[in-house]
């Protein structure tokens, strides 16, 4: 009998669900005297608990609402709170268009902000956010937050030096990491002096770190997605801000070409920066200790431009383009330079009529390097490109549906000599397509279920890689969440800097090798791909209103790797080899951040290891042991100083070590060498364990003090005293085996900044 009175009751609770009155409310949340998006906020409908955050455009929508009368509530830390009446009525879309505006102080407590709707509702596994507030929490070195100093203190995240350092995250090298500006791909993304990237930093919008398991909207790289879009110009008012430091001096200029006088009218803005480094011609006199007396031969200069057209539904089309250049001169030794130019388009559409977010970028981008040493054949390196795609994404209740395409087509050009002065040449040209399917989708308010697969062609290699994904959280409680994702990754470009290498400013490009590739044992492999495998599980809780913890063990595999042959001795060797590896450990991170008190802590176990076939060993950044600390307090009248250090600690870096000496004759002449009176040059045998020794520890203390003067409302002063490396630790750079002379990194680097914003 229940069962007969059963059926009719799902049958009348499916119709009344199938007739039942809703519609969507959506819009943009925007800054009111900037016109800015505000990113990551909550917007919810007062009194029923449902909501959304703002991505990065500002954009949210909440789908499938019953009918009726709501207060849309807008709820951000650094915002007035905002209340708006809407009535919704049945298969409308509401859009809206809302404006905060700058609170006067911060609120002490809150307990609900954007943070916290996201954290319930997106995976985010392995990935990390990032915006400008928080890399100028970090002590400015020279005075200047940058990006690249900023990405140093993440979880899982190692870097090699102060000079020439590169960013290795979680066993990944640097080819292995997808750079995207814009949505434009960056092939080389910092400068050769590891303090400073190609950003400017308050231009920058958001950065989104995936350091693993990333999900199949990015494509064609096999370790990390380094993710970063720029801000509009200001729609309202002319702004900008000019600062001088003895590192580098750089302004930016921005504002309305046409500003819109109502919500309804479309707007043009744009946005300028330049930035040059003139510490080669600074440190001789400021830092004379340094590299004895002959200064830190480091200069660079980036110039990036961005057009932004804006329409009365939030819809709207940007043209950006850059040139970033630099340059390396160590006297007698080497000369090194690198310049990339590129720019491109991107555009987000908003259809009225329906709930979807249409985004689309079509970019060029070139790079070319050169470097020149003593008695050696010049190397030179160029790879450039254009990459375009366009992505769909449907809202659904509690979640989204999301697909795409992407086409990406670029040369590589590429020419080395080896130290027995074997000539390595190569030329491609490449074409990859790429499409993908995310589903998400928030059940119960608990379970979040996100799985994806992404369909890469690699038609000069005619490879197909179909890659599935998965990303799981679940909230066990609003303060305690589990996180688990995982998959397939391929990638084609390919670097000619070795994992053997410890210090190499050169890094050349080149496409997947269409010839038969071997491993050390002679088997043939079936795939031209590097190809890698991830498994992350991660913990999140939120200790407190304030407090954060992240725990996160991880493995990559890396099933198949390609590099240049470095044992090529004749022309008929084959000019590259494979090999495997893997990369596990667990990542700790801890956030404070309650009134004028913040602090960051990460700690990093890792263990990488390749695997040639003849002998498994550690690539140069092995780095057991990675920790940092960081602090920054704000005090005096109207919190107008600002003190900020940081410390990183780091264990040592393997080493491969030396056996011997020798002298090497190279028989140019063939049989008619007269080796008894020919003079060769110094040959080194090293031992037969690859990175058997290790380097010492490295540590060192940063500190900052900055102090902000209010001219009046539009213009500031800020005034930042720095010291980088305070105690002078003398942390080594290489070690010259012939000269038996050790080299360190900077040594301790006192500046003073000055910054003027109008």
């Amino acid at each position: 009998m229940r069962r007969l009175f059963g059926i009719p009751a799902i049958i009348i609770c499916t119709t009344i669900q199938l007739f039942a009155q809703t519609g969507d409310v959506r819009g943009f949340v925007y800054e009111k005297r900037t016109g800015e998006p505000v990113i990551f906020t909550n917007v919810i409908l007062k009194g029923t608990g449902t909501g959304a955050a703002t991505d990065v455009n500002g954009f949210f929508s909440i789908a499938d609402v019953k009918t009726g009368d709501y207060i849309v509530q807008v709820t951000n830390i650094e915002y007035d709170t905002l209340e708006q009446a809407i009535t919704l009525t049945n298969g409308e879309i509401e859009n809206l268009k809302l404006y905060l505006t700058k609170a006067n102080r911060l609120l002490n407590t809150f307990t609900v902000s954007g943070q916290t709707q996201e954290k319930a509702t997106e995976i985010r596994i392995s990935t990390i956010p990032i915006t400008p507030k928080q890399i100028e929490r970090l002590p400015s070195i020279g005075g200047e937050p940058d990006l690249a100093q900023y990405l140093q203190v993440l979880p899982g995240v190692i870097f090699t030096g102060d000079q020439g350092g590169q960013l290795y995250i979680r066993g990944g090298s640097p080819i292995q990491n997808k750079v995207l500006l814009d949505g434009m791909v960056i092939y080389n993304p910092f400068h050769s002096i590891g303090l400073f990237s190609v950003f400017e930093t308050d231009i920058i919008r958001s950065v989104d770190v995936y350091t693993g398991g990333f999900n199949a909207e990015y494509g064609d790289r096999i370790s990390a997605v380094v993710d970063i879009t720029t801000r509009d110009g200001n729609k309202n008012e002319l702004d900008g801000e000019v600062s001088v430091s003895p590192f580098i001096a750089r302004g930016r200029i921005e504002g309305p070409l046409k500003k819109s006088k109502s919500p309804e009218e479309s707007s043009i803005t744009y946005l300028l920066t330049a930035k040059h480094s003139y510490l080669n011609k600074t440190s001789p006199v400021i830092y004379s200790y340094v590299n004895d007396s002959t200064g830190i031969p480091y200069s660079f200069t980036d110039v990036y431009g961005k057009l932004s057209f804006n329409s009365p539904t939030g819809s709207k089309f940007n043209l950006f383009t850059f040139n970033f250049r630099d340059s390396v001169a160590y006297s007698s030794i080497t000369q090194f330079n690198w310049n990339t130019i590129g720019g491109g388009a991107n555009f987000v559409i908003v259809p009225e009529a329906s709930n979807v977010l249409i985004e689309g970028v079509f970019a060029y981008s070139d790079y070319q390097i050169t470097q020149s040493e003593a008695d050696e054949e010049p190397r030179n390196s160029e790879v450039g490109g254009f990459n375009g795609g366009v992505d769909f994404t449907y809202y659904i209740p509690d979640g989204d549906i999301k697909y795409g395409f992407e086409v990406v087509g670029f040369k590589t050009d590429y020419n080395f000599f080896n130290r027995l002065d074997q000539q390595y040449e190569n030329t491609q040209f490449t074409t990859e397509l790429g499409a993908f399917f995310k589903f998400r989708k928030v059940y119960a308010s608990h379970f979040v279920f996100e799985p994806s697969v992404r369909f890469q062609y690699y038609s000069s290699l005619s490879e197909f890689s179909p890659e599935p994904r998965l990303g799981i959280k679940y909230n066990i409680s609003q303060r305690f969440r589990v996180k688990l994702a995982g998959g397939l990754y391929s990638q084609n470009l390919i670097s000619s800097k070795s994992d053997r290498d410890i210090v190499n400013l050169f890094s050349g490009y080149l496409s997947g090798p269409d010839d038969d590739l071997f491993d050390a044992n002679g088997t043939e492999s079936t795939s031209h791909l590097q190809k890698s495998t991830h498994a992350i599980f991660g913990i999140e809780i939120d200790a407190t209103d304030f407090i954060e913890i992240n725990i996160e063990p991880y493995i990559k595999y890396f099933n198949q790797l390609i590099e240049i042959n470095r044992n090529k001795t004749i022309p008929t060797d084959p000019d590259f080899a494979t090999e495997k590896g893997q990369a596990y450990g667990i990542d700790f991170s801890l956030k404070y951040d309650y009134k004028k008190l913040y602090i960051w802590t990460a700690y990093s176990l890792g263990f990488i290891t390749r695997n040639d076939g003849e002998q498994v060993y550690p690539p140069h950044y092995d780095r057991r042991h990675n920790m940092n600390v960081v602090s920054t307090y704000t005090f005096g009248k109207n919190d107008s100083w600002e003190a900020s250090a940081r410390w990183n600690l780091g264990s040592g870096f393997p080493f491969t070590q030396t056996a011997g000496f020798y002298e090497y004759i190279d028989f140019f002449d063939g049989i008619s060498t007269d080796y008894t009176t020919d003079n060769g040059t110094l040959g080194i045998i090293y031992d037969d364990e690859l990175n058997g020794g290790r380097l010492p520890y490295y540590h060192r203390l940063d500190i900052s003090a900055k102090k902000h003067i209010s001219i009046s409302e539009k213009n500031k002063l800020d005034i930042t005293a720095s010291i980088t490396n305070v105690y002078n630790r003398e942390n080594i750079f290489y070690f010259d085996r012939v000269r038996y002379e050790r080299v360190n990194q900077l040594p301790i680097l006192p500046a003073l900044s000055i910054s003027y914003g109008f």
